[in-house]
């Protein structure tokens, strides 16, 4: 039995969930297979969305015209922004979902999807030739054939399930595993590497003393991850999540139960992420502090299940039991579900480009924990570009990518290609140099329009965007050229902030320009001068723009130095081991990673100015050639 499709996606998870529905917008006869369809957008982990920079890449795939800031918003248990304390360009915005409703909304978005078929199936093998794939070939034997395939098989391949002394196949989340392409991929060449995330136990609501944690509320204002969400869940009507502290009756019993860890023992030797590590291994990585930060969180809106965020083990299940017990507020507590590890095959570093396409293999993309990264977030970033990327390829234009300067997810993909895994990848706000340029307010004006030109955004959506920043720009204007007309107002405001009263005028964006100083307080001052109002959204990136024009004035400088680099292509068939002047370090470096362009060569670890630099002498003489 034969089916033929445009784009085939295999995995259904925030990767697939993406990929799936970039293409068939893209107007695509899209196939996701999936092992279950329940299961599709599913949050074994944690139920949450956003976090640092995390929140900024669910502000960019909704920017771009993903789902996942759409679904985040749908009914969120808490929505809290982070950082709020610090500058802009660290501020994020994070919420926590409900473990059932949030995948229920993206499946009821993807049956609504035009040019889009779900089937439930294993996919054993790849339909190929020498250079390209055609399609794939279920376990039961159905062959599909497409002009392009994407694998987000997330940590499904080979998995491997490890809670305490069980150690069983499996995927996450109690999913059976996959075995059937991880061979099928080193037959073709394409090196695979053994990583591995975890998981901690989830605690019973009703057996938790909450009065022994600090309640951590949600934010008063109204916060969303889409530009195009109206409704809020107000305050009041979203849970709390608490903190609380493993301090050293904790440490003490890890500590004497080392050598039953699976992580310890030598059971497992896959590599694990370094900034969501096991308990057991911030006790020995951290032998000196004293205590660790701990989140008890809700997994749903009506329920019991609680998430022990931070809390993850390999540990035996009676150790799990005492180490839970020595927790402040959790003496008494009822364990629903064991902490659990897994194991997992992905790709190995230098194995696809920056459109996210296989080296070697026309027609083929990754997107997802496939790829050597975690987390929900970076998933879906991925899976929307290889969506887009699988899509332009099938309509045979040019390949869609980000500069670093423009967006978190050029960022990721770009130490993906030029940096390399050796463990989880994720995505940290101090991996961007230009984090002031890439902040949570401004997302849309940098994606938006790219959206809408590769066709994810809307005619009615790009209006809106339009018309917003128009407006902005329009009050930006009048505040750079009025005076405050309320004279009375403006003295009480700046008594009030410590300033001297002043018979002066004083133009409106001069005072937004002082450090805490509102637009909503100048607003009314100024009068009849303003003829519209600005919502929250549009009053943040107001303020960031005219608050740091210095700032970004100065990092939009260097990127576009950045940009004259990265225009300068490489050929991809460049002899760098024979290259004359490089050092041998940067020759294997060069050869190894391939980079499609200077910036991406100078950004390579062990390729110095001095490499580059000889780097291009050869490319001048090769051209005189």
């Amino acid at each position: 039995m034969e089916m033929t499709y445009d784009l085939i996606v295999v995995g259904g998870g925030h990767a697939g969930v993406e990929a799936c529905h970039a293409g068939a917008k893209l107007g695509l006869r899209t196939l996701l297979i999936t092992l279950n369809k329940k299961m599709i957008g599913n949050m074994p982990c944690n139920p949450h969305i956003g976090g640092s920079a995390k929140g900024i890449v669910v502000r960019e795939v909704d920017a771009l015209g993903g789902l996942m800031g759409i679904a985040a918003d749908h009914r969120p248990l808490q929505m809290k922004m982070l950082n709020t304390g610090k500058g802009p360009g660290v501020q994020c915005l994070r919420s926590q979902q409900d473990k059932k409703g949030y995948p229920a909304y993206v499946q009821s978005l993807l049956e609504k999807t035009e040019n889009l078929t779900i089937l439930e199936g294993e996919v054993k093998d790849l339909v190929l030739d020498e250079k390209h794939v055609h399609g794939v070939t279920l376990l039961d034997g159905t062959t599909l054939l497409s002009k392009a395939v994407i694998l987000t098989t997330g940590t499904y391949m080979n998995g491997r399930i490890v809670s305490g002394r069980d150690i069983h196949p499996g995927g996450p989340d109690g999913e059976k595993a996959t075995f059937g392409l991880s061979p099928v991929l080193e037959k073709m060449g394409i090196p695979l590497m053994r990583l591995k995330t975890g998981t901690p136990p989830r605690i019973a609501k009703h057996s938790v003393d909450f009065s022994k944690m600090e309640i951590q509320p949600g934010s008063e204002e109204r916060y969303a991850f889409s530009y195009m969400t109206k409704e809020f869940v107000p305050v009041e009507q979203q849970l709390p999540c608490y903190l609380l502290y493993a301090g050293p009756e904790t440490i003490k019993i890890v500590q004497d139960h080392l050598g039953e860890s699976a992580l310890f023992d030598g059971r497992m030797t896959s590599i694990g992420p370094r900034y969501c590590p096991s308990f057991e291994s911030k006790v020995v990585r951290f032998a000196d502090k004293k205590r660790h930060q701990l989140f008890l969180e809700p997994e749903f809106e009506e329920g019991e299940s609680m998430y022990l965020q931070g809390f993850s083990t390999a540990l035996p299940h009676e150790v799990q039991e005492e180490m839970v017990h020595s927790l402040p507020g959790l003496e008494h507590a009822e364990i629903l579900k064991w902490a659990y590890q897994i194991e997992y095959d992905s790709f190995a570093s230098f194995t696809f480009d920056s459109s996210l396409k296989v080296k070697g293999y026309e027609g083929l993309y990754v997107a997802g924990q496939i790829c050597g990264t975690s987390g929900y977030e970076e998933a879906a970033g991925l899976g929307l570009v290889a969506g887009i990327n699988a899509s332009r390829y099938i309509k045979g234009l040019p390949p869609f990518v980000m500069g670093r300067d423009e967006s978190y997810i050029g960022v990721m993909i770009d130490d993906l290609v030029t940096k390399g895994v050796d463990e989880p990848y994720r995505l940290l706000s101090s991996r961007a140099e230009y984090r002031l340029l890439l902040r949570h307010d401004n997302a849309d004006a940098r994606l938006t329009e790219k959206g809408y030109q590769i066709g994810l955004v809307d005619e009615e959506r790009h209006e809106a965007f339009l018309e917003k920043y128009a407006r902005m720009q329009e009050i930006i204007d009048i505040l750079g050229r009025e005076n405050i007309p309320d004279r009375v107002g403006l003295n009480a405001y700046l008594e009030e902030m410590g300033y001297p009263s002043t018979t002066e005028g004083i133009k409106g964006l001069a005072l937004l320009k002082r450090p805490h100083f509102e637009y909503r307080r100048i607003r009314p001052l100024m009068g009849d001068l303003i003829p519209f109002e600005l919502d929250d959204e549009s009053i943040l990136a107001l303020e960031t723009k005219v608050k740091y024009e210095g700032y970004l004035a100065k990092e939009e400088k260097e990127a576009a130095s950045l940009k004259k680099q990265e225009k300068v292509a490489l050929p991809g068939d460049l002899d760098y081991l024979h290259m004359d002047g490089l050092r041998l370090e940067a020759r294997q470096k060069l050869d190894k990673v391939r980079p499609e362009n200077v910036g991406q060569a100078s950004r390579i670890p062990g390729v110095n100015p001095a490499d580059i630099s000889i780097l291009l002498l050869n490319l001048r003489k090769g051209k005189k050639a």
